[in-house]
């Protein structure tokens, strides 16, 4: 499959290719960076170095104005601007979710989205958007506006998996994050009905317990925190991206009140609640978190 959009077949194109190396990147930079990410994070070698490469690979294709991530304080610019040059778009990315997963050597992944529009973005001006996840098979899903796709990679490679992804009708898995005792209580009543329904499979790597929910049905979610009321999770570069994938797959997303891609983005790194997955799921969600109970 080939994208219709050249900028956007370019960006699939280069992560695709970088993921391999990315992969074999990992051996050897599983310590902790010197210093810390915007968010107050401490970096690992991998994260550094992932973004790194995904800087100077994806800031240097025709059409990108604007390369941003996790990583870095400010977009880097590279280009004309995405809010004055409609030929021109921005591309954020989170280098490498889920690199505390480094130390026990579990799931991790590459997340990217495709703005029309100067960073940071409402998630609707989103043109496409997907994620790598280093499993046992190194894996790539892939959303645009005509459909979701997944490859797999080797050797920069990709093989069609599936075309037209689409979520399972019948729900299988659940994964929650955040610590029990931290949750609202609001929340906390809708996950002990979940429990009841749901396998658990969460894996503490955002991306890996993502693509599951993806593959056999579910809902994942990272809430808001009663330490954390903003919640955990980058809008610009895991919600609003990670909902486009889902909401194209026919699913749904949310921060608790509204779709992700509708969220009004004031900084680049907003954090969000997360909760994505089957719509009948995400709709039980919004109503028990409205009414409080």
């Amino acid at each position: 499959m080939t994208v219709s959009d050249p900028v956007v077949e370019a960006v699939v194109a280069t992560v695709g290719r970088s993921a391999t190396e990315i992969r074999r990147g990992l051996v050897g930079r599983r310590g902790a960076a010197d210093g810390e990410n915007p968010s107050g994070e401490t970096q690992a070698e991998a994260d550094v170095w992932a973004d790194d490469l995904l800087a100077e690979r994806l800031s240097s294709i025709d059409g990108i104005g604007q390369y941003a991530s996790e990583e870095r304080a400010e977009p880097l610019g590279c280009g004309a601007d995405p809010g004055t040059d409609s030929s021109s778009y921005a591309v954020a990315v989170d280098p490498l979710d889920g690199s505390s997963n480094l130390q026990s050597n579990n799931a991790m992944g590459t997340i990217f989205g495709v703005y029309d529009a100067a960073l940071p973005a409402r998630g609707e001006t989103l043109v496409a958007a997907g994620y790598v996840l280093y499993g046992p098979i190194t894996t790539m899903v892939v959303a645009t506006e005509e459909t979701v796709t997944e490859y797999e990679l080797t050797g920069g490679e990709r093989t069609v998996v599936e075309r037209d992804l689409a979520f399972p009708v019948e729900p299988t898995v659940y994964g929650f994050g955040g610590r029990v005792p931290d949750w609202p209580d609001d929340f906390r009543g809708y996950a002990r009905e979940i429990e009841d329904e749901l396998k658990l499979r969460y894996g503490g790597a955002m991306i890996g317990d993502v693509n599951q929910v993806l593959a056999y049905g579910g809902i994942f979610g990272y809430p808001g925190l009663e330490s954390r009321p903003e919640g955990k999770l980058r809008l610009q570069f895991e919600g609003n991206p990670i909902g486009y994938v889902v909401e194209r797959a026919g699913g749904r997303s949310s921060d608790g009140e509204r779709s992700l891609l509708s969220v009004e983005a004031d900084e680049l790194h907003q954090r969000t609640p997360v909760y994505v997955g089957n719509a009948e799921l995400i709709d039980r969600l919004e109503s028990t978190l409205e009414s409080g109970d």
